[in-house]
């Protein structure tokens, strides 16, 4: 007996013997006929189902491989991750993994293996000074406090004698600058270029007449870093120092301090006072800078102004942020300023005039005169320059009034 049937559910079975006579045979094909109908039915109807199926899935396939694709980083091409290089001016003809940005003051020996040197060097810091011989005492004294382990000298012989400075036990291994009758910030500008000291944390830019008997060099860039000063300078002591402006003057507690308070008198500094010489200030004699500050400042001198009058009262806009914060005077390690006169500078007006008889006087007078005429020509361009529309003062009340001292 031969089963036919349209599915395992359906409950009419036909049974037909399997029969040799040929009329039998008939009747058997005759009787299997309508399940065989049934059969092909029910396949046309699932194959339709399946192909409608297919259809509609192969849409939302495509469309997710859409979105994956639409996901997926455009290939960058060769010119245009060229372009996205940034090369230093000047350089690019040159190859990028050739290009060297930047230099230091280290001194090298002449021979051995320069790769053979560790890559990794010592954090340091950098003190620059103008020195003449007549101060040979006192740039020993300072230098001296400044260990070489953490700290790259410079010298600005502003006097052209360097010979005599090789009896110093620190001589051999300090930078020795020489050029007759130049400042402090000529050569600054011209020796102590961002891309040239990159590498050093702090900037200390020294007169050479400060008594550093109190100082501790590594101390002092202790509280700096703890208390997040950009630009800062050691307190002076009120006993023996010439004292300029009160803010420079140490306290006789705490770490540091930010602004002064002056209730009367002319120059009256208050709680609220916002602008220089109050808070955000420091003196021209022993500013230090940040690696960050002192990109910022080297901008800010003029080329042709050599004695920078006019630049403290502007230090506070590369505080790096908030300058009634960034900027400060350190109480904890002082100096004494002692006021020797270099080139004239620190001298009473009312000791030196016009009719000085002495040729010393007339030049520490024209010296005097020189350094007012740059403080006028430095302010003059700094409201010239403000005027800028791509540029927005963040201290827009100072800009209103011109720089005093």
């Amino acid at each position: 007996m031969f089963l036919i049937g349209s599915s395992w559910k359906m409950k009419n079975w036909i049974c037909v013997p399997l029969l040799t006579d040929p009329s039998h045979r008939r009747i058997c094909i005759c009787s299997s006929l309508p399940a065989a109908v049934l059969l092909c039915v029910i396949f046309f109807v699932g194959s339709a189902l399946v192909t409608f199926n297919s259809k509609e899935k192969a849409p939302t396939w495509q469309a997710a491989n859409y979105v994956e694709t639409a996901k997926s980083p455009l290939p960058i091409t060769p010119s245009e991750l060229c372009k996205n290089q940034n090369k230093p001016l000047g350089s690019e003809l040159l190859p990028r993994g050739i290009i060297s940005e930047t230099s230091n003051l280290e001194m090298d020996t002449l021979g051995g293996s320069p790769e053979k040197k560790g890559h990794e060097k010592p954090s340091k810091s950098l003190l620059a000074i103008p020195a003449g011989i007549k101060q040979k005492e006192v740039v020993d004294k300072i230098v001296s406090k400044f260990p070489s382990a953490e700290f790259i000298v410079m010298l600005f012989h502003y006097d052209g004698v360097v010979d005599k400075w090789g009896d110093l036990q620190w001589s051999d291994r300090i930078i020795h600058i020489s050029v007759i009758n130049q400042t402090k910030w000529w050569f600054a500008k011209r020796f102590l270029h961002p891309d040239i000291v990159a590498e050093y944390n702090y900037i200390f830019l020294w007169d050479e007449d400060l008594d550093v008997k109190n100082f501790n060099p590594s101390r002092y860039l202790e509280i700096v870093k703890k208390e997040g000063l950009e630009i800062s300078q050691p307190a002076l002591d009120g006993k023996k120092s010439q004292i300029h402006h009160r803010i420079t003057a140490r306290w006789g507690r705490g770490d540091v301090h930010r602004r002064i308070y002056k209730l009367n008198g002319g120059g009256r500094c208050y709680g609220n006072s916002t602008g220089p010489p109050c808070t955000g200030w420091v003196e021209m004699m022993a500013p230090v800078f940040s690696k960050a500050a002192w990109r910022c400042v080297w901008y800010m001198i003029q080329n042709d102004l050599i004695y920078a009058w006019g630049l403290d009262y502007k230090l506070g806009y590369c505080a790096q942020g908030d300058r009634t914060l960034n900027v400060g005077v350190v109480d904890r390690e002082y100096v004494a300023h002692m006021g020797i006169p270099s080139l004239g500078g620190l001298l009473d007006e009312n000791k030196v005039s016009p009719g000085s008889t002495t040729s010393q006087d007339k030049d520490r007078y024209r010296v005097r005169h020189r350094s007012y005429e740059e403080l006028k020509i430095f302010n003059k361009r700094w409201q010239k320059a403000a005027e800028d529309k791509c540029w927005t003062d963040p201290y827009p009340e100072q800009g209103k009034n011109s720089t005093n001292r």
